[in-house]
């Protein structure tokens, strides 16, 4: 998530109530999560496991709950709570404003597209021409709809990311103030559910084609002409490169990359990177033509028995 204006290091230091470690006049242009930060973002760490990777990022502000030794060209913000003092950075800069129209004044709507009744449209979305959008679909702000896009009923574009920690007193949601993108030619079903990015964008990729009853988790990056069938629940922070096929009821674990081409078999479970252009099956998910030998060699299991215990009766 980028800021509108670039802001200083005293800047943020002062909307949180924070030490900071650095030049006051320090540019901070936006925030980030580790697996997209970039020069000018503020990511932010809380345990010790993992303050060397937060500290050599790309971030040039981290956010941290310990003074610790600022490497050169960056900047530290000293919080007691990193975790919460992100959330009021997102909340300053990324606000929920409530819906006073079913759509809102605020979205851009392209040429020859259609919006059928009973349909939410919030604020700042954007939606390209010559798409179909069926009713009762909800489009949450700041969402992207490219060209020659078609959406089914009940579809949900833009929910919360499903990020939490765990504290004494309950679970603390990190809030979410990325977008959804979906590209040119894209389709997708009746009741999927795209939630939005942590503070960048979870994007389907241009010609991909989505079944009903899919669930796509914060931050996953969909390539081009992917298709996937029914049920099937991607976690956050996936990559999913171009050509990927996916069938249904298959259950894919966060923060992995399903290389180009790969195949997917119904009711996987995918816990793992894959390797381009092959296919995969059964939970855990193993390279197909492998699982299937696997599967092969236990139906023997039986004869085997039965013909070792024909030898000792001889």
């Amino acid at each position: 998530m980028k800021f509108n204006k670039p802001q200083t290091l005293a800047d943020i230091s002062k909307l949180i109530d924070c030490e900071f470690i650095g030049d006051a006049n320090f540019p901070v242009l936006g925030m980030n999560e580790i697996h997209v930060v970039e020069p000018g973002d503020i990511v932010f760490v809380d345990h010790p496991k993992y303050y060397d990777k937060a500290l050599q990022s790309a971030a040039t502000i981290i956010l941290i709950n310990k003074k610790v030794e600022c490497p050169d060209g960056k900047a530290l913000l000293i919080s007691d709570d990193p975790f919460r003092d992100f959330n009021k950075l997102t909340d300053y800069y990324r606000p929920f404003i409530k819906a006073t129209a079913t759509i809102s004044k605020t979205a851009v709507i392209g040429d020859n597209t259609t919006i059928q009744p009973n349909c939410f449209i919030g604020h700042n979305v954007t939606i390209g021409n010559n798409c179909i959008i069926h009713s009762n679909v909800s489009i949450y702000d700041d969402t992207v709809i490219g060209n020659n896009v078609t959406i089914h009923a009940g579809t949900v574009l833009g929910a919360n990311a499903f990020y939490y920690k765990k504290r004494l007193e309950g679970y603390d949601r990190l809030k979410s103030g990325g977008r959804v993108v979906i590209e040119n030619n894209v389709d997708i079903g009746a009741a999927c559910t795209i939630d939005r990015g942590v503070t960048a964008d979870t994007r389907i990729g241009e010609g991909s084609k989505l079944d009903n009853q899919i669930q796509i988790g914060h931050d996953t990056v969909l390539g081009k002409d992917c298709l996937i069938a029914s049920q099937t629940g991607i976690a956050g922070c996936v990559v999913v490169e171009d050509n990927v096929t996916i069938w249904g009821q298959v259950g894919v674990k966060s923060g992995i990359t399903i290389a180009k081409g790969t195949e997917i078999y119904a009711q996987s479970g995918l816990g793992h990177t894959t390797d381009e252009n092959k296919a995969y099956f059964g939970s855990p998910a193993f390279e197909a033509r492998e699982k299937f030998k696997e599967m092969a060699y236990i139906r023997k299991i039986p004869e085997i028995l039965k013909e070792l215990k024909n030898q000792k009766k001889r």
